[in-house]
């Protein structure tokens, strides 16, 4: 590893440890695997069985970090705030396509525990938490043909219009809820999942405001999956469609009811926003590392790179903003970790402000490289296509910037004068 100064003085030998080790699992498994399945041009080949992909995700199984989230009390490895930093960061570091599918692994289950009830965490979460190979495979279901970020507005008079309706909707049925609509093809682990967690619409006459979590195993009658994607980057995070027709699950799968679908939103925004911060910080820092290595060995004009002062500059631009991602990605899932009431604004603060200045960090890096940068089987070419991704997905980031002032007004109208 580089060595970087963590700024964060109270480190236990513990977090210490975290860190190291899934340095080193992301440094010998996750990134050899990522580069190569991103040299796999149909990815319909990349979820195939057999493929690498498989053998890198029972290897994250084995190690427990698909059950990142699941608290300790259902058997999972419960990591938060400063300690789930340290493990996405290092993720990122090593594979960001990677990091998104072991991270969202976990999410239907999450969900599932973070609702409390005892006897769908038996039924549900323990078994997910017990896999060791990958059998169990978790997606969350939001995006759909006609919405994207808009499905993130809360707070904004677009969430609340009643001509703003979901595509993916439920009716309840005696002991069931009959589950029918589309949900778009850029949902993560789509095509391989075994479970969703779906965000759909219960209440149509509240708009988007109607919306409700439902638990869906994709194994049901009327489940059909789309074909995986052919993306431009994090190509080892396989994203698909799904059609849901006339299925039916039972009425203890739906987890959240329109009452209370704005706040589980709200948490979810700031869970996936910070998290995606988080993996980000580590793409950029990868990026940093590699202009730093090759700068250093690179001779042009009778010396290494990184003697030219234009170059200097460069590379301390590129530390800067390294150090700023990860100074307020840690401070905000620190503090939304610990508060009783989530500060939406600076989750999307931090997605917003760390995947613009990975896209630029990953930029600047590549001209670093020169031409050789531009060389399909690099890891910097392949980290630049990856930063390029993130200023869209779990939100473009416009839209979110748009959530993230609708609270900044609220909290001000609440305060003013005070």
């Amino acid at each position: 590893m580089t060595p970087y100064t963590d700024l964060c003085l109270t480190l236990t030998p513990q977090q210490e440890a975290l860190k190291q080790g899934v340095h080193q699992f992301a440094r010998d498994v996750l990134r050899p695997a990522a580069m190569a399945l991103d040299r796999v041009s149909d990815p319909q080949q990349i979820i195939d069985s057999g493929s690498l992909l498989w053998t890198t995700l029972k290897a994250a199984y084995a190690q427990s970090f698909h059950t990142a989230l699941v608290p300790h009390a259902y058997g999972g490895l419960g990591l938060q705030g400063l300690e789930l930093h340290l493990a996405l960061e290092e993720l990122g570091w090593g594979s960001a396509d990677f990091a998104a599918s072991i991270a969202v692994a976990g999410f239907p289950f999450f969900s599932v525990a973070a609702m409390g009830n005892a006897a769908l965490i038996d039924e549900l979460v323990r078994p997910f938490v017990e896999d060791r190979e990958a059998r169990v495979v978790g997606c969350w279901a939001l995006t759909e043909p006609n919405h994207g970020s808009d499905r993130f507005q809360v707070g904004t008079p677009e969430f609340y219009n009643q001509n703003i309706i979901g595509q993916v909707t439920a009716r309840r049925e005696g002991d069931s809820y009959v589950i029918n609509g589309e949900k778009a093809a850029w949902i993560s682990n789509g095509t391989i999942a075994t479970h969703a967690v779906t965000y759909l619409t219960l209440d149509p006459s509240k708009g988007l405001a109607g919306g409700g979590v439902a638990f869906i195993p994709l194994n049901l009658p009327g489940v059909t999956k789309g074909p995986p994607l052919d993306k431009l980057g994090q190509r080892a995070l396989n994203q698909g469609g799904m059609i849901f027709k006339n299925v039916r699950i039972p009425a203890r799968y739906m987890l959240v009811g329109p009452e209370g679908y704005e706040a589980v939103l709200q948490r979810t925004l700031v869970l996936t926003n910070s998290a995606v911060a988080a993996v980000f910080t580590g793409v950029a820092r990868a990026a940093y590392e590699e202009a730093l290595a090759y700068t250093r060995s690179r001779i042009q004009g009778g010396k290494p790179l990184w003697e030219h002062q234009l170059v200097q500059k460069h590379l301390f631009e590129l530390f800067t903003k390294v150090e700023t991602c990860r100074a307020l990605s840690r401070a905000a899932l620190i503090y939304n970790h610990a508060a009783a009431t989530p500060a939406v604004e600076y989750a999307i603060a931090a997605k917003t402000y760390c995947t613009q200045a990975c896209w630029e960090v990953t930029d600047t890096a590549l001209q670093l490289f020169g031409g050789k940068g531009l060389s399909r089987g690099s890891v910097i070419e392949k980290l630049f296509r990856d930063a390029r991704a993130s200023l869209i997905e779990d939100g473009a980031n416009e839209v979110l910037m748009l959530v993230g002032a609708q609270q900044l007004i609220k909290k001000y109208g609440e305060h003013a004068g005070a």
